[in-house]
This record gives C-alpha cells, sequence and structure tokens, in this order.
C-alpha cells in the first residue's frame, strides 16, 4: 500500500524568525514542499531549503480602495486547503503548510483538518505564537491583569456568514472551580448540551483529557481524576476534539 506524506500545519507566529517555535524551525528547514500563505515575511521562508518547492496557498487581503467604494468587505485567505497540498501528500511528499499566526486561531486550520482527514492524510498540528500575544509582547503591556483585565477575547474582522459570532471559552487555572463555572454558564443561557473538554498538563507526555458537555464535565473530570494544570473549553468547535481524541492538543503525527 503506498505511503501517504504527512502534512504539516505549522504556526509561523507574528513574523519575527526568532519568535517561530523550535519545532516550526526544524521542519521549515527540511521542508521538501513549503506552502505558506502571502503573509509569511521571506525572512521566515527563506529558511527553507532552496531545493524546497513553494507553493503560495493565501491571498493577502485587499483593501476596500483596491477592491472600489463599493465593496462590502474584503477577499481573503481560501478556507480549503489548496489541492497542491493534497496531491504532493498523496504522491508521498510531506507537505509543511505554513499559517502566519497560529493556525488554530483565525488561520482555518479547522477547515484544512476536516480535509485532510476527508483524503485520509496524516497529519500534525505546530502550534505558533499568534499575533495578538506578539502585538502586546512588543508594546509590553498585559493583556490580562488581577486588576484590570480578567479575561480576553479575540474575535475576527471577517465572518464565515452574517450570524452572530459564536464563541470558544477557555479558562485557565479552573479545575477546582469546575462544577460553578459550568452551572454558571449553563443559568446565562448557554445549553447543557454544550461541548465542553477539561485537558490536563497540555501538550506534556503526560497529558490527559475529558471530553464531554456542560451538564456532565465536572462530574466526569473528577471521576478521570484529573490534576493541576488544567485548561477547561467550552463551544462547539470543541466537539471536533472526539474526532481524533488521542492527539487533542499533542505535538504527534495523526493516524
Amino acid at each position: 500500500m503506498k505511503r501517504f506524506g504527512t502534512v504539516f500545519l505549522v504556526g509561523a507566529g507574528p513574523g519575527d524568525p526568532k519568535l517561530l517555535t523550535v519545532r516550526a524551525h526544524e521542519l521549515i528547514s527540511r521542508a521538501e514542499v513549503l506552502a505558506h500563505d502571502e503573509l509569511v515575511p521571506e525572512a521566515i521562508l527563506s529558511i527553507a531549503p532552496r531545493r524546497a518547492e513553494r507553493i503560495r496557498v493565501g491571498r493577502r487581503a485587499k483593501t476596500r480602495r483596491e477592491l472600489g467604494c463599493r465593496a462590502r468587505g474584503v477577499r481573503h485567505h481560501e478556507a480549503r486547503i489548496h489541492p497542491r497540498v493534497i496531491e504532493r501528500a498523496r504522491a508521498g511528499r510531506d507537505v509543511v503548510r505554513l499559517k502566519g499566526g497560529d493556525p488554530m486561531i483565525f488561520g482555518r486550520g479547522g477547515e484544512e483538518i476536516a480535509e485532510l482527514r476527508a483524503a485520509g492524510i496524516p497529519f500534525e498540528v505546530i502550534p505558533g505564537i499568534t499575533a495578538a500575544l506578539g502585538a502586546a509582547a512588543s508594546l509590553a503591556f498585559p493583556l490580562t491583569h488581577r486588576d484590570v483585565a480578567h479575561s480576553v477575547t479575540l474575535r475576527t474582522g471577517h465572518r464565515a456568514s452574517s450570524e452572530p459570532a459564536k464563541e470558544t471559552l477557555v479558562f485557565y487555572m479552573g479545575l477546582s472551580e469546575l462544577e460553578p463555572i459550568a452551572a454558571s454558564l449553563v443559568a446565562e443561557g448557554h445549553a447543557r448540551t454544550t461541548p465542553a473538554l477539561v485537558v490536563a498538563s497540555a501538550t506534556r507526555p503526560e497529558q490527559k483529557h475529558v471530553l464531554g458537555t456542560l451538564a456532565e464535565i465536572a462530574a466526569r473530570t473528577r471521576e478521570a481524576d484529573l490534576e493541576s494544570p488544567a485548561l477547561f473549553f467550552v463551544g462547539e468547535a470543541v466537539a471536533s476534539a472526539a474526532a481524533s481524541p488521542a492527539r487533542i492538543l499533542r505535538l504527534v503525527k495523526f493516524a
């Protein structure tokens, strides 16, 4: 049986090559095929070997002036993965799919993963520093602060439709307060069936997770005897974690 190549969804970070993760630098530096968004700077692309095949897959967003005064919005990157990425992987070649920031934060990583799964192509997700973190660090202001900022909201200026915004909630250091947090969310109007996920020791070898709904997540987490540090995720996007429970937030190959 012919072996497919692996597609690596790699976060390039906010633009400074020194802010690449070690894993991202490693993959870029030995890439056979480099499929990249236009927003990834040449300073990062130049890390790839000269012999690497480059595929430009994204389109830089156009301004209203470029589109004309009647334009109601701007063009942005394609939602689906580029056909040549699929072709190269099916031919047995590994592909580094390089995305600005983090693939899973407004990087359309979810859509591309769905297509890779449908094609039966193995993949790995390598997170990157998202632009909001890079910008805040460069100007030395905190996104969270015990006195003035208890939460952060990341929203896109472009929507897939005109529907109201749908969010993924993430609670840090909330393991001991899991039950009251879940009850509070239900009281605020979230359905008891809303997908919920608790991940302990994320990305480490000892990582464990529990997937359920708001109504049952606290009890399931107690049964699993998870320990801190842990993250609590809530939202419809969390449901896709069930498609590959062995690799939630882990930097391992999908098989």
